[in-house]
């Protein structure tokens, strides 16, 4: 039975090494990027959010080296840039944790924080937010998930923050690449009891959730031949690999993103180079 307080993709997470050059890079792309946030201070992290419609991508580095930011620091070191966990709308994160505990997953939290938001009239107000936590070594292909309560919701999807040159509306997909792709499908599938589906290409997609974006997992080869002309340099080979996004105008999309755009599988397509260690397709909405 589909868990009661969860449902689907709420936001995914992108880590960077220096979020003012991400931050730039991703306007370059034709995205309107939010200002700089700065988490509580048990978070040790900041931010930058490109807002869509019903969820967004987060840009987040570690600004002080903390207890709880441990995990994400090591993934820079391992990894290095890239789409590190993917987040869930919580209905109430408190009740989600209780329930994923009672299918037997020692749950993380909830973990009460916030960051600091001007307005667009220049008033100051707050993003309050309510966490938990899939265990850590629970992370399906090596991505790791958990499930996010807004408080506020009000300071999070700012309309004027959610108008991009480049057209991008929303998340469709959230790649994951795994040499067992059927293997990192099933458990994320029991993770949050849905069920999984085989693509064409032999991909495995798993629905997340109402209407929100699907996984889907695949090999890096199968990624490539997806998206021919696009260089998968810097991507591993087990992990998050790359988002697609719903946009109102290919060709609008396309001369937004100027250089570093290029056709491929039916897509307009921004290397993982080019997009701190992010695939990104852009497909007709």
């Amino acid at each position: 039975m589909a868990l009661k307080n969860v449902i689907g993709i709420d936001h995914a997470v992108v880590v960077v090494r220096d979020l003012d050059k991400a931050a730039e890079n991703w306007k370059r792309l034709g995205f309107t990027v939010s200002p700089r946030g700065t988490h509580s201070a048990k978070m040790g992290s900041g931010n930058n959010t490109i807002m869509l419609d019903p969820d967004y991508m987060e840009l987040l580095g570690v600004l002080v080296e903390t207890e709880h930011n441990i995990p994400t620091r090591a993934f820079l070191g391992k990894r290095g840039e890239g789409i590190e966990r993917i987040a869930f709308t919580a209905v109430d994160s408190a009740a989600g944790a209780e329930e994923i505990r009672g299918r037997g997953y020692a749950a993380l939290g909830p973990t009460d924080f916030e960051r600091p938001v001007t307005m667009p009239d220049g008033t100051q107000s707050a993003a309050k937010f309510r966490i938990f936590q899939w265990p850590i070594e629970q992370a399906p292909a090596g991505l790791r998930i958990f499930a996010c309560q807004h408080k506020t919701r009000e300071t999070v999807w700012i309309p004027e923050l959610m108008k991009h040159a480049n057209g991008a509306r929303r998340l469709r997909q959230v790649l994951v690449v795994s040499p067992e792709p059927a293997k990192d499908a099933a458990q994320l599938a029991r993770m949050i009891d849905r069920d999984i589906k085989t693509e064409p290409d032999g991909a495995v997609a798993v629905p997340s959730g109402s209407d929100r974006a699907d996984f889907v997992f695949l090999t890096k080869d199968q990624l490539g031949r997806r998206y021919p002309e696009v260089s998968l340099a810097g991507l591993p080979e087990r992990g998050g690999a790359g988002l697609v996004l719903a946009a109102s105008d290919l060709v609008a999309a396309e001369k937004a993103i100027g250089s570093s755009g290029v056709r491929s599988g039916g897509a307009v397509c921004v290397a993982p180079a080019a997009a701190n260690g992010t695939l990104l397709a852009f497909v007709k909405a």
